[in-house]
């Protein structure tokens, strides 16, 4: 237990220098919000209550599926690995590290943009906060689950910055963060439906928190689970 939580707090340290890290789940969320949360109160004004959840489920799903997999590969494609076995250390401790590390740093950052909207635009904080926190803390591990994913099963750097943009940006765009849902077509609607987003975004509204909205994101953790926990196996025997 002891060997564990070392390893959990050096990975802290590690991701605090990171600049990988500091960009994905900071600077460009916080930048992002900063600029957009102006223009879309401005536009639409009744965006205003749904603001904090819209700027979150930018926030997470670009640690998640941007910042988080290039991590997991530098340490899985590398001697790290070797190291690991060397020192009879379990080889899923790096992924359970960067795991936590991840959803720390994310959790900050969702709090930042929380606490800032209301002053800077007027945002309305949700009503149900234990249901809010509690909705926010499944997307984060629904969405970092799905990037552990791509970074024990996609093997090179290029491809990986591809994958995770053609999840990003539908995550971003078919939600209904940036827009009514109702002013797609219905085959984009239906293709947003795929993206854990759609789900997370909904869970966070005042009173979204239910089955309804619950289910898939389930489904979504369980699979990604499995899918993880076979690629670990194959990390092992190579």
């Amino acid at each position: 237990m002891n060997g564990f939580l070392y390893g959990v707090a050096l990975q802290w340290k590690l991701d605090i220098r990171s600049k990988s890290l500091l960009v994905t789940c900071y600077i460009v969320p916080l930048i992002f919000f900063l600029l957009m949360g102006g223009i879309f109160t401005s536009v639409m004004p009744e965006m205003g209550s749904t603001l904090i959840q819209s700027m979150i489920v930018m926030s997470v799903s670009m640690g998640a599926l941007i910042g988080l997999p290039p991590s997991l590969i530098e340490t899985y494609g590398s001697d790290i690995k070797k190291v690991y076995k060397a020192n009879g250390v379990p080889i899923c401790l790096g992924l359970v590290t960067m795991f936590l590390s991840a959803f720390v740093h994310l959790m900050i950052s969702c709090i930042v943009i929380m606490l800032l909207a209301p002053i800077l635009f007027e945002a309305t904080l949700p009503t149900q906060l234990p249901f809010f926190f509690l909705a926010l803390a499944i997307y984060i591990l629904v969405s970092l689950s799905i990037g552990s994913v791509l970074g024990l099963t996609v093997k090179n750097q290029a491809k990986l910055a591809m994958i995770a943009q053609l999840l990003f940006l539908p995550s971003i765009m078919l939600s209904g963060i940036m827009f009514p849902i109702d002013l797609l077509p219905d085959f984009l609607e239906s293709i947003g439906r795929i993206f854990p987003a759609y789900w997370g975004y909904r869970l966070m509204l005042d009173h979204g928190f239910c089955f309804e909205n619950l289910w898939y994101l389930f489904v979504s953790f369980f699979a990604a689970v499995i899918v993880c926990g076979i690629a670990l196996k194959k990390q092992k025997a190579k």
